[in-house]
């Protein structure tokens, strides 16, 4: 057998297979017995046909594909492991002569990830600020949240809190229908769609009221997007707000109790601070993958991109309770080709993401213990509270500790890559790896 190996872009790989006019000859043979088992011929038992009466009757190219179907799969095979080939997806066929036989076969192969100078990349930190506005709006929203609803008799205002029968159609069909709706009238606070709240105001109870709004083009619910609503709305009760003073009695009642409002300031300031901090070092993590990203040379083939659309799209239809795709693509008004476009760009995204992160992890000789996983493993059952019990059962076999090594996985090669990012001092991979096996020998020891 001759076999040539060609590798095209995308990590693909296309081998052209020539196979021995014997061995075809065999598969005819092969082939010949198998078409006698199954095909009836008037005058013949099955199996007793012979071989020059069946191909007359089935026809000689339905006796070639029959041998066709058993020899090219053997040769292939016999190819990928002569030729080393390591292919990651069922290969695309082409038979370019029938006898001999030579045939194309075109496979996917491991991608290629080359990091280049990833350890030279630096991203800067951005500052973290929180202002007094923000500690302001936070102590804004504490009052409203504190503050005593009283019942009033008279037409809504802003600031109320109403319930109310809410009904919305669109080109006549009901979209949303919730009766007893709980709605707070804020300024600058949407409801719905934007001036739902406003058109609100002034109503009456047991009234009701008929609306349209028309919705701009770029409203995130296709459903809605440059659409005109038609809403209906009844307000059955009406409460007005009574915010409580800003002093030092409010700030008593807040939580667990502060001694001052200054120490409620301060607390609130506080809790923002470390927030804005975590958040920040999030999209710092990413500014640094991203980094590296840009920084590497990548190449994988198609069905790897075609794969995570793919679990994308259950991810979307799983995540907004539609329950299968046709009613997810009703639900956004996009058909499932457009959907899928827009879903490749992420999965390509996200596959970069992983060849980069797995490759580095592979780089700087990262690795996850059974005692990692162990260790996060009763992290995340202290941190469940009643639940730990079932957070243990969940991780406790093969599926969940395999999750979550890889989720330390990535988390540790992450650090290792913002650590160098930020200009720390960070040993090169070699030392890296040896105070891994040190930190390890250790651990055994006690």
């Amino acid at each position: 057998m001759k076999v040539s190996t060609e590798r095209i872009p995308e990590s693909q790989v296309v081998l052209e297979i020539e196979v021995e006019p014997e061995r075809l000859e065999r598969s005819l043979a092969r082939a010949y017995r198998q078409l006698a088992q199954k095909t009836e011929v008037p005058g013949f038992r099955k199996g007793k046909t012979p071989r020059h009466v069946l191909e007359r009757y089935v026809g000689r190219d339905a006796v070639m594909q029959e041998a066709l179907g058993l020899l090219i799969p053997e040769a292939y095979n016999q190819a990928i492991e002569e030729e080393n080939v390591e292919a990651i997806d069922y290969p695309n066929i082409e038979v370019v002569q029938q006898e001999p036989l030579i045939f194309k076969a075109t496979v996917a192969v491991r991608p290629n990830v080359d990091l280049g100078g990833y350890r030279e990349v630096r991203v800067e930190r951005e500052p973290v600020t929180v202002g007094e506005e923000q500690v302001n709006e936070k102590i804004e929203e504490l009052r409203h949240r504190y503050a005593i609803l009283e019942p009033v008799d008279r037409p809504v205002q802003m600031g109320d809190r109403v319930r109310a029968d809410v009904r919305v159609s669109v080109d006549g069909r009901q979209v949303f229908t919730e009766d007893d709706a709980e709605i707070h009238l804020r300024q600058g606070v949407p409801v719905l769609v934007p001036g739902f709240v406003e058109e609100l105001l002034s109503s009456g109870k047991g009234v009701e009221r008929e609306f349209s709004i028309d919705v701009s083009p770029d409203h995130p619910q296709r459903v809605l997007a440059g659409k005109t609503c038609v809403c209906t709305v009844v307000v059955r009760e009406i409460k007005e707000e009574k915010l409580p003073e800003l002093n030092d009695t409010f700030a008593a009642v807040v939580g667990e109790g502060f001694p001052s409002l200054e120490a409620l300031r301060e607390r609130l300031e506080s809790d923002l601070r470390q927030s804005a901090e975590q958040e920040a070092d999030a999209r710092y993590g990413e500014k640094v993958v991203d980094g590296v990203v840009a920084a590497a040379s990548l190449e994988f083939p198609p069905v790897l991109t075609e794969r995570e659309t793919e679990q994308l799209l259950r991810e979307r239809v799983s995540s907004s309770g539609a329950g299968d795709v046709e009613r997810y693509l009703k639900h956004v008004g996009k058909s499932e080709e457009e959907v899928r476009q827009d879903l490749r760009l992420q999965a390509v995204e996200r596959i970069q993401r992983s060849l980069v992160l797995s490759k580095a992890a592979e780089a700087e000789a990262i690795s996850v213990s059974e005692e990692d996983v162990d260790a996060e493993i009763e992290r995340l059952v202290d941190s469940s509270g009643p639940r730990g019990d079932e957070v243990r059962k969940i991780f406790g076999g093969a599926g969940g500790r395999d999750a979550l090594r890889r989720s330390l996985l990535t988390r540790k090669t992450v650090e290792r890559l913002v650590a160098i990012a930020s200009g720390d001092e960070v040993p090169p991979p070699a030392e890296a790896a040896e105070e891994e096996v040190g930190k390890s020998e250790v651990g055994s020891k006690e």
